[in-house]
């Protein structure tokens, strides 16, 4: 895996470049708004990206949110989200992140989350305890937690539910401690700090959940789907992630509740 590793980390780098300059910039604020520097900021980020597994490992597949799949069906599969978190960067938030994960047959075995401003960045590997880079220090370890009623809750938008999944997460939100709103992917990073314990998201696509995966995992947690399975290609989108994994059976209770 050091060299997969060595290519996740020079790819991050390549991403960084390209979104760095954007990040405030008066091109930005004159959008007002406007995704269409961002989504050139996104294009060209993904582009360098595939432009260097292509040289580097050729042999793999790579699916991105900007380009879409190439070679799905690979062994290794390498899924890219180069901006994820594009409100909080057009609103100058530092909560946004570059999202590069590999597959082995289906499965997250490396995830990296980046966030080329405040130069974070986690580094999971299936097996491995996450890494953590940071200016500020810092430990990649969850917290316990034994109850929701101690929780922390983190979700990036009430809106991102679809109306038949509302009622699950409500029932989960009254049972936490409180809930904060606009993480992204940078709340999965703050999970695997043991600042947050629960987080919980739906409509979500391959490049949003893969890459946090053996990052939050790696520091002790866990990601599944809201019936508490393993995610997969073909799961319908709904994540879910807690720092203790003893906080696991009871999240899945409130979200597959009837009713």
């Amino acid at each position: 895996m050091d060299a997969f590793v060595a290519v996740a980390e020079a790819a991050a780098e390549l991403a960084g470049q390209v979104i760095r300059p954007l990040f405030r910039s008066g091109l930005l604020v004159e959008a007002k708004g406007d995704a269409s520097p961002v989504t050139e900021a996104d294009r060209a980020a993904e582009r360098a990206i595939r432009a260097l597994l292509a040289e580097r490992l050729p042999q793999h597949g790579v699916w991105g949110e900007e380009y879409g799949p190439d070679r799905a069906d690979a062994e290794y599969l390498w899924v890219l989200d180069p901006i994820d978190g594009t409100r909080a960067f057009v609103t100058g938030r530092p909560l946004f992140g570059t999202l590069i994960a590999l597959l082995h047959r289906g499965r997250p075995v490396l995830g990296l989350i980046d966030q080329p401003v405040t130069g974070e960045r986690w580094l999971g590997l299936t097996g491995h305890p996450t890494r953590f880079r940071s200016p500020f220090g810092g430990v990649a370890r969850c917290r316990p937690c034994a109850t929701l009623a101690e929780a922390e809750l983190s979700c990036t938008s009430p809106d991102m539910f679809e109306p038949a999944d509302r009622p699950g997460f409500e029932r989960l939100r009254a049972a936490a401690r409180r809930v904060t709103w606009g993480g992204d992917c940078y709340a999965y990073g703050l999970a695997a700090l043991g600042l947050v314990d629960v987080i919980c998201e739906s409509t979500m696509k391959p490049w949003d959940w893969a890459a946090v995966v053996p990052v939050v995992e790696g520091a002790g947690g866990r990601v599944t789907d809201w019936a508490g399975q393993p995610l997969t290609l073909a799961s319908r989108g709904q994540v879910l992630a807690v720092g203790d994994p003893r906080l696991l059976p009871a999240a899945v209770a409130h979200l597959q509740a009837p009713g």
